[in-house]
């Protein structure tokens, strides 16, 4: 009975095989194609911006979603990008401003690549995906590529912001720079953060960093598209961020008297002083050094608020371009259809709004940032949501598109429901917070700002700090601002005597935190 079994068994083999048979594989994992666009605010046309041009950005949100009401959980880089790469918030990453190292602060701590490559993922970093200069050679398996031109051993500390296409700019940049590592050893970007704060060469997008790590990127994906290993590929350019230089065709694409100027050019009424940032990222550029505290009686002239505003447009439609020559190519290389695409902002930008310009408060024009998702097998398309989302949302969200097991520590919320449903009853509220340091604030106070945002109103509370133990002390201050009738934060009306139930509910819900504001 053994011997005849075997040989049915063997004749059922040869049957398959003459017919072709062969075992079902499992589904190939989707790749992640995963680009942080630095400064980068909502404008964009497919956020409704009607001087923005980013057609390759509005065609990919032609073809996935647009999430409309993102908030970031810090308005600054380090904080930000900590906390969405870790899916943790600031108090648990306990990075709050821009010189905090998080794999210092957390050496165990298990980003998002890291923790994609338990899962199969092979994992890939060009540009700023943490903050400058910290790769994080532990998260990837191919930390901090770079193109060949800018690997010389003296710019290895060198941010991608800073080079400029001038000679007599890098030659001023080099002289100050020595000067400055005279006097403090390290300085932020190495001390190569100087320079005009704009520049419209005349050259091929390529010249400049962000277009050629962009062909980095694409000779990248050329290589892994060769084999049969699902990527995690972590893109970050480096524009808008100051300073605005970028090919002179983007510039062109502008009429910089049709850019209107910020909608609220003053501080809010009524706000704490403490509340607004000091600007001093912009004072390190040529020109600026002379610039108020946006609280004193500083304004900047029309002119130049022209030129930087225009400077920024610019820079979006160059980023645009080279994603969107990305994109082609990763269709060429026939990769596109089973990769996730999630393109983000790590943080608004005031453009003379709240008379500022930069991040660093924790007002909704430095806290919303846009998000646009496509993925394989995606039913919905073209489609946006109004519902409230965080970038720390984005760690869990990822982990179930690529159908892998999401951690239980994550601290965000998947928002594949939304995905599948962008009407659904979603988040009640978004949490995000600033520390405000001495050398920053205009009273020289340490401060912590906890914000909470409801789809009717923002309110932060102020509490002192201790920097040593990370600890908050006493409550000094509110502000509420309503987000249906004053959506530019232009009046702070938390003291008003109509404004008490609502300060006092808001209250709760900050105090009760993100875990009571989840969808059920």
């Amino acid at each position: 009975m053994k011997r005849i079994l075997q040989l049915l068994l063997f004749a059922c083999l040869l049957i398959r095989c003459a017919s072709g048979y062969t075992e079902p594989k499992e589904p190939a994992k989707p790749n992640v194609l995963f680009v942080s666009i630095d400064d980068l605010r909502p404008t964009l046309g497919a956020y409704g911006d009607p001087v923005a041009v980013t057609p390759r950005l509005d065609e990919l949100a032609g073809e996935g979603m647009t999430f409309r009401q993102v908030f970031c959980q810090a308005a600054v880089c380090a904080p930000s990008r900590a906390s969405l790469m870790t899916g943790l918030r600031p108090d648990s990453t306990r990075v709050w401003h821009l010189g905090d190292k998080f794999r210092e602060i957390n050496p165990a701590a298990v980003t998002m690549p890291q923790y994609f490559t338990q899962f199969g993922y092979h994992t890939v970093n060009i540009g700023k995906i943490f903050h400058n200069y910290m790769p994080d050679s532990v998260s990837w398996h191919e930390p901090d590529l770079r193109p060949a031109q800018y690997l010389r051993p003296d710019w290895l500390g060198r941010d991608g912001e800073t080079f400029y296409i001038s000679e007599s700019v890098n030659q001023s940049q080099a002289i100050k720079r020595d000067s400055l590592l005279q006097l403090q050893a390290v300085r932020y970007a190495d001390g190569w953060n100087t320079g005009p704060a704009w520049e419209d060469a005349d050259v091929h997008d390529t010249l400049y960093y962000d277009g050629a790590q962009t062909e980095l990127a694409k000779r990248t994906l050329t290589r892994l598209a060769k084999t049969d290993q699902p990527f995690y590929f972590g893109l970050g350019y480096f524009r808008p961020h100051l300073p605005f230089a970028v090919p002179k065709k983007y510039w062109d694409l502008y009429d910089p008297g049709s850019i209107p100027l910020a909608p609220n050019p003053d501080i809010p009424e009524g706000a704490p002083i403490w509340s607004m940032n000091s600007m001093y990222e912009l004072r390190h550029y040529d020109g600026f050094g002379h610039i108020g505290h946006p609280t004193s009686a500083y304004r900047m002239s029309e002119d130049t608020a022209r030129i930087l505003k225009h400077g920024y447009y610019a820079s979006v439609s160059y980023v645009d371009a080279l994603l969107g020559d990305l994109i082609d190519h990763l269709k060429a290389l026939n990769l596109y259809d089973n990769t996730i695409i999630i393109v983000w902002g790590d943080h608004g930008w005031k453009l003379g709004d709240h008379n500022s310009w930069g991040k660093m408060t924790n007002y909704n024009i430095d806290l919303q940032v846009p998000l646009i998702v496509r993925y394989p097998g995606q039913e919905k398309r073209g489609v946006q949501t109004s519902a409230i989302v965080e970038l720390v949302d984005m760690f869990p969200s990822l982990c179930e598109l690529a159908g892998i097991e999401i951690p239980d520590y994550a601290q965000g919320t998947s928002f594949v429901p939304l995905l599948e449903d962008p009407e659904r009853a979603w988040k009640t509220a978004a949490f995000s917070q600033f520390h405000r340091r001495p050398r920053v604030a205009a009273d020289g106070g340490r401060y912590m700002g906890y914000s909470i945002n409801t789809p009717d109103y923002h309110y932060i509370e102020w509490y002192t700090w201790d920097h040593r133990t990370g600890t908050r002390g006493e409550y000094v201050k509110a502000e509420l601002y309503d987000r249906r009738n004053d959506p530019h934060e232009k009046e702070n009306v938390a003291d008003r005597e109509a404004s008490a139930a609502v300060v006092q509910d808001l209250s709760a819900q900050l105090a009760a935190g993100w875990k009571k504001a989840v969808p059920q």
